[in-house]
């Protein structure tokens, strides 16, 4: 068959598709017989061209681009018979050939790799990869660790392998289009573990190093690239991570390829990115990569957040286990039946649990003698040791409990005053002492009784306003270098408690060390949580029940001349230093989004108040009757007791808000002075102030802002708050939210052509942070006034806050990417972007007609 049979065999194709569409099945039938015949005639043409025999290697290009170009090779695999699919019809050939033993199967194999290495076009091969690779058969459990599964794994990379052949550098045409359909589409996880199987050459016991090596660059530039860790989804997230740790898995430890990707710039920087992701999930892909390839070249790293079933930590552990044998040393199973066979087999076998444990493909064909797969656990006979065996946890706790080991050692007493508190704590005297290795019991015991300490003494004296700013200073440097059990929760419970007792003089001098630049994240965010839980407790505001620190109540913040020793503190667990405030504000905006009333909602409280004045009853007069002496000493040491009680309201302007927003405004003044003196300089040393860990960084911005969205929340019945608090709150949050705070945003904004005005080239994070802000002072408004004052005196800026919401909630309804979103981000993002435009709408409807003089400049 020459080029006229390939053009009539085309022809045949294009008239059976054109009849499909008017005929459906009858045809689609027909060109799926026409395929099936197409393989062995592009067999014998193919074989003929191979022997010289015949030059109809054109011919077969012409063919295979005339049929991607109607369709012959779609990119996903089709259920409906219908809808013909060149490799739906010829797969079934192509397996039973490959599985011939001998020559013919060489030589079947060699020819599929001429042909494909014969297109001319980059663009037709990437289209017949990419329908190859959708219909190979994939199983329900990809992260399946049971011997038929690697065995179905290790089948399906033999076919690729045998079609395509190996990815050597020496077939970089084959390297290039394979490595751009395999990482710019999307895939499951279990094509993952068939690339990897086939690139390392599927074969029991040899590995193809030099292909594991060529195709471990693209993948690595593809994980590492910034735009893919910000916008990727979580799926395709897992799919790349689990690529990457199953190409390094066939690499040995002695590997200088390994080596060079540990100490490379992009992937520790890489790592840097993944670990500041919002998502938990995406960022423990990075972790778990890190972890994974240090342990490979000998250096030590472990997080140590690997339990639970949160944040992708099932998902990892998963992984791991994945990772401890590899997919080419098992053995392929039986396949009498074609296609879909082993598959239903796996399901089978997955959903009929047995008592018996799963035979791995180890167990079923032990490797040759003198092969291992991993260097690494290989061990060694060793002669058995003359010394005593180590002693327990339980005896170690006998010894410590006998009384004769701490004969000498004087016993560290528990604070009385607050000076001692402060002098255990920070140890102002600057002296070494005797007791210089108690260091870490003194600081365990001050720990221990800080709060309980700190809330007896209020409203006891002056002892506490003389001590809360040394306190402050003490508390927030103190870092965990003796690994304390329950360090941050015992002294984020003592700023906390420091906030509510002593607020005129807790709170600025918390303020003040927060823009200081010698602190750490986690330090920022201890004092950040600080001023929002001190403020919550202090307005009477109940904090929910599942909240990892509660304030001490009851006998043990009282008085008592004598009070027996307190039971063991229950052990708290805190997730993250960030999850109770932003907790906290996530329930307060969406309490906003469901209180939203409709557009008549606001004449009920008049019309309350109105009938309430009609209807109410004039007091009567009644005789007042002398009061005991006991009742006077009563009342006076109760009036004494209310009026040390400070109320949040009173202090929320002058203690919190404005020393928190002016500090900001003078703060970010200063860092884009600074970043704007060292432009000139080369990019090695220009100032950044949006670096890891500085106060600008989307992370700690993110936090600042959730934290003043509570204060915002708390305060809302300050007298202040409508004329003053509200509009500075609201423009803090609009700036932030579409203004670039660092040359670093700016310069992103520049080479993605985005506009600073859409606020899309910001970080997911202080987006969402932004709008629940800016929702929360717009739905106190509604609620305290029906937003008279702020639409009134402060149009412009209720329009520009719409303008900014409804324009970004438009972005993302098309799909535009936002850096760090993803997952439950994007929900919480769309939720407050959708909340700010209807309390926008809902003042504007209501003062519309008032509006129209004041937007007029």
């Amino acid at each position: 068959m020459g080029r006229c049979d390939t053009v009539c065999l085309v022809r045949s194709y294009e008239g059976g598709e054109c009849s499909r569409r008017e005929r459906r099945n009858s045809q689609g039938v027909r060109v799926g017989t026409l395929l099936c015949s197409s393989e062995p005639q592009v067999r014998g043409l193919t074989l003929g061209t191979l022997t010289g025999t015949s030059e109809s290697m054109p011919s077969i290009t012409y063919l295979f681009t005339k049929l991607v170009n109607i369709g012959a090779f779609p990119a996903s695999k089709l259920t409906s018979p219908s809808q013909p699919s060149f490799f739906l019809s010829t797969l079934p050939t192509i397996r039973r050939r490959l599985l011939q033993r001998g020559s013919a199967t060489e030589s079947y194999s060699g020819l599929w790799s001429a042909i494909l290495e014969s297109l001319p076009s980059s663009l037709t091969l990437q289209h017949i990869l990419a329908s190859f690779f959708a219909h190979i058969s994939v199983p329900d459990a990809p992260l399946d660790v049971s011997a038929p599964s690697r065995g179905l794994v290790k089948r399906e990379a033999t076919l690729l392998r045998g079609v395509i052949g190996s990815l050597g550098k020496e077939k970089k045409y084959l390297l290039d289009n394979t490595s751009a359909v395999v990482l710019a589409r999307d895939w499951s996880e279990y094509h993952a573990r068939v690339y990897t199987c086939w690139v390392a050459g599927a074969s029991t016991g040899v590995v193809d190093r030099q292909a594991i090596s060529a195709f471990l660059t693209p993948t690595l530039d593809m994980w590492t690239s910034p735009e893919h860790i910000k916008y990727s989804l979580l799926g395709r997230h897992h799919y790349l991570t689990l690529l990457l740790l199953t190409v390094i898995s066939y690499l040995p430890t002695s590997s200088a390829t390994l080596r060079d990707l540990a100490l490379s710039g992009p992937f520790i920087r890489s790592i840097a990115t993944y670990i500041g992701h919002l998502d938990p999930s995406v960022r423990r892909c990075g972790m778990l990569v890190a972890e994974e390839v240090a342990h490979r070249t000998g250096k030590a790293l472990d997080f140590e957040d690997w339990e639970g079933d949160d944040g992708g930590k099932p998902w990892a552990r998963s992984v791991r286990q994945l990772l401890s044998e590899k997919d080419t040393d098992s053995l392929i199973p039986d396949d009498d039946d074609g296609d879909g066979l082993i598959v239903a087999e796996i399901v089978e076998d997955a959903s009929e649990p047995s008592g018996q444990p799963l035979q791995t493909s180890r167990e079923l064909s032990p490797p040759p003698s003198g092969y291992d797969s991993d260097d690494s656990l290989t061990g060694y006979a060793s002669p058995p040791s003359s010394r005593s065996p180590s002693p327990t946890p339980s005896e170690l706790a006998e010894i410590e409990k006998d009384p004769t080991s701490h004969i000498g050692r004087t016993k560290v007493a528990r604070p009385v005053y607050l000076a001692q508190l402060g002098e255990m704590i920070r140890g102002t005297s600057g002296l070494r002492t005797e007791q210089e290795n108690q260091e870490a019991e003194k600081i365990e015991i001050a720990l221990d009784a800080a709060e309980e300490l700190i809330r007896r003494k209020r409203g006891y004296g002056t002892e506490l306003e003389e001590n809360a700013v040394n306190l402050v200073y003490a508390l927030v440097g103190l870092n965990n270098n003796y690994e304390l059990d329950g360090f941050d929760v015992k002294r984020q419970a003592a700023l906390n408690a420091l906030v509510a007792c002593s607020p005129r003089k807790a709170a600025p001098a918390i303020i003040e060390e927060f823009f200081k630049n010698q602190y750490s994240s986690d330090q920022r965010f201890v004092m950040l949580n600080s001023l929002a839980l001190g403020s919550y407790e202090l307005g009477g505001l109940t904090l929910p029940d599942t909240a990892a620190i509660q304030p001490l109540t009851g006998n043990r913040i009282s008085f008592p001349s004598k009070r027996l020793p307190g039971v063991q503190h229950e052990r708290y667990l805190l997730a993250s230093s960030t999850r109770q405030v932003q907790g906290l504000l996530q329930d307060i905006s969406r309490l906003a989004i469901e209180q939203t009333r409709e557009a008549n909602a606001d004449r009920t409280p008049n019309l309350v108040r109105e009938r309430q004045l009609r209807i109410r009853q004039p007091e009567r007069i009644t005789e007042v009757k002398q009061p005991s002496v006991a009742q006077l000493v009563e009342q006076i040491r109760m009036s004494q007791t209310a009026s040390a009680m400070t109320k949040f309201t009173d202090v929320a302007v002058e203690c919190f808000l404005y020393p928190l927003m002016n500090r900001f405004w003078l703060f970010l003044r200063d860092e884009q002075t600074r970043e704007e003196r060292t432009a000139h300089r080369d990019t090695l040393h220009q100032y950044r102030g949006a670096g890891t860990g500085l106060i600008l960084n989307a992370l700690v911005l993110s936090h600042f802002l959730a934290t003043l969205g509570v204060l915002v929340h708390a305060s809302r019945n300050a007298p202040a708050w409508l004329a003053v608090v509200a509009p500075d709150a609201l423009e803090l949050a609009i700036t932030l939210g579409t203004r670039p705070v660092s040359r670093v945003d700016e310069d992103e904004e520049e080479s993605g052509g985005g506009s600073s005005e859409s606020g899309a080239d910001k970080d997911a994070r202080v987006l969402t942070t932004a709008l629940e802000l800016a929702l929360v002072v717009l739905h106190a408004c509604v609620e305290l006034d029906g937003g008279r004052s702020l639409s009134l005196e402060h149009t412009a800026l209720l329009l520009a806050g719409g303008e900014w919401a409804q324009g970004l909630f438009e972005r993302l309804e098309k799909g535009v990417l936002i850096k760090g979103v993803g997952g439950a981000a994007e929900v919480r993002l769309r939720k407050a972007a959708a909340g700010v435009v209807i309390k926008v709408d809902e003042i504007s409807e209501r003062w519309k007609r008032s509006m129209v003089g004041f937007a007029i400049p």
